[in-house]
């Protein structure tokens, strides 16, 4: 039995049935308990991100970056590879209703990347002087159960540092050689050298960067596909008609594929837009702000920006161009073959753009992945550095630098050799890291839910006084987050005050 076997087992257990019902009925749940905050606060997530919350929302401090580049941080890595080969991905092996499955866990992934983020921001710790936080922390925390935090810690770790910017760097230095001719090693280093100048420079460095990029290469992508999309208008009626005849099961060319088409929607927009194994919750905790409910609800804006806007994106320019094929049920066959000889993955968009804009394609990708996959590689960074903390938390600083400082030689590394090396099984042995950390993160969003619930319902009865929220933990009987006490006496002292007087008023 070799590798790729091996992997495929292991994936076959961990992406089972089981797993897509707790995704989808995890982000329900939160979602109809928290009466659809994604849709009823929509207002509020966009003024955390432009800027209107003068108090917090512009300002990074010392201990934490800023809201805004904390959400685009977080977009970096949501924003990715995923976006452009993961979607092509998700439609050759599900079919263009996988679209449809995708767009239904981004939406009620909101919901999840609601909590999860909030939790993060009760939750968090400061770690040689920068605020820390995750998973990992909420998990120990909220629960008690150390076991399953370090667990996660380290399913993070193998995701993020190993397995993770293998695929960004080898599609980013595939496509720089479909389109330049570029030697894979030349693509390596430059990617890999960009990256350790960032790196290197901490995660204030990396949130700055992140601020810059994720939003100007993401809007040039929608606006590129938008493009596409009005010259092939005719196409539109028909392309979202196959995608919800074959999300339905009512498609006779696609009916046999339907389980993957689900399987497969779930499972590349779980990767894509990562609600649910708790990676944007790590960008989360490091922002400053004066109450966790407005970072969990400007990463519920996140997740609508990767997958209901640039894997959208994607996915119009494919089919509205019909640059696909589609696997049959018996995993040998082609139901549909639009692209002889072409592989799936970036040449699907590839093609897509050159139908319209001939010779354009190949560069036009080639840059894109290369920003996405750079942003997403920052990302990975902040990921592996709270992880790392956590589970060298009882070290000294000097230790935790060390070894901190070691992972991001080890993500250089193999971010370098990645470009040069296509593992087949790369996407599979991903898989698995984020499989494990799906099924810790989940059940534990679960088991916290009625925190995440009260972090909420305080921050919207508090917007009912007429205040601007401010979070004092032992008013929702939430233990194990002193460190709001310290942020909230130094830094939000007079929205503390307002908040008191308020409450005073309203008892009298």
């Amino acid at each position: 039995m070799n590798l790729a076997q091996i992997v495929g087992i292991i994936n076959g257990y961990l992406w089972a049935l089981p797993l897509i019902i707790l995704a989808l009925g995890t982000g329900l749940y939160f979602s109809l308990r928290m009466k659809f905050p994604q849709l009823r606060l929509f207002t509020d997530m966009w003024r955390f991100l432009i800027g209107k919350d003068k108090k917090d929302s512009e300002k990074s401090s010392k201990e934490g970056m800023s809201s805004f580049q904390s959400f685009a941080l977080a977009l970096g890595g949501r924003v990715g590879v995923g976006n452009i080969a993961g979607v092509a991905t998700a439609i050759y092996f599900g079919g263009p209703g996988a679209v449809f499955w995708m767009w239904v866990i981004a939406f009620i992934g909101a919901g999840t990347a609601f909590a999860e983020s909030a939790l993060a921001q009760t939750y968090k710790v400061k770690v040689d002087g920068e605020y820390k936080g995750g998973p990992a922390y909420y998990i120990e925390k909220g629960t008690g159960i150390r076991i399953f935090a370090v667990a996660y810690a380290l399913a993070a770790i193998l995701a993020n540092a190993i397995t993770g910017p293998t695929i960004q760097a080898f599609n980013f230095a595939d496509s720089a050689h479909m389109a330049f001719g570029l030697n894979p090693w030349i693509s390596g280093a430059l990617i890999a050298v960009c990256f350790a100048i960032v790196a290197f420079g901490g995660s204030k460095r990396l949130g700055t960067v992140a601020g810059y990029i994720v939003p100007v290469m993401s809007i040039i992508y929608i606006l590129l596909a938008i493009v596409i999309l009005g010259i092939n208008f005719k196409q539109i009626p028909g392309m979202f008609g196959l995608i919800f005849r074959c999300a339905f099961n009512m498609d006779s060319l696609y009916g046999a594929i339907w389980g993957s088409t689900i399987m497969w929607g779930v499972k590349r927009g779980i990767y894509s837009n990562e609600a649910g194994y708790g990676s944007g919750a790590h960008a989360a905790a490091a922002a400053e702000t004066s109450h966790p409910a407005k970072q969990g609800l400007a990463q519920s804006f996140s997740v609508y920006v990767d997958t209901l806007f640039v894997c959208t994106a994607t996915a119009i320019m494919i089919l509205s161009t019909g640059a696909y094929n589609v696997l049959g049920a018996d995993e040998t066959t082609l139901i549909t073959e639009n692209l002889p000889g072409i592989d799936y993955g970036c040449q699907y968009t590839i093609s897509a753009i050159n139908s319209v804009f001939p010779g354009f394609g190949a560069a036009f990708i080639a840059i894109a992945v290369f920003f996405f996959a750079f942003t997403t590689l920052l990302s990975f960074t902040l990921y592996n550095d709270t992880n790392t903390a956590f589970v060298l938390r009882n070290s000294s600083e000097k230790t935790r630098k060390t070894v901190t400082n070691a992972i991001r030689l080890i993500v250089t590394l193999i971010v370098f050799f990645g470009a040069t090396r296509n593992l087949a099984t790369a996407w599979d042995i991903a898989d698995i890291g984020i499989g494990i950390m799906c099924w810790i993160n989940f059940v534990a969003l679960l088991v916290l839910s009625p925190k995440a619930i009260k972090i909420l319902k305080d921050y919207e009865r508090q917007k009912k006084l007429g205040i601007d929220p401010v979070f004092e933990p032992a008013d929702l009987g939430l233990n194990n987050a002193e460190l709001w006490d310290e942020i909230t006496t130094e830094k939000y002292s007079s929205q503390l005050e307002a908040k008191h007087e308020a409450e005073q008023a309203v008892i009298q």
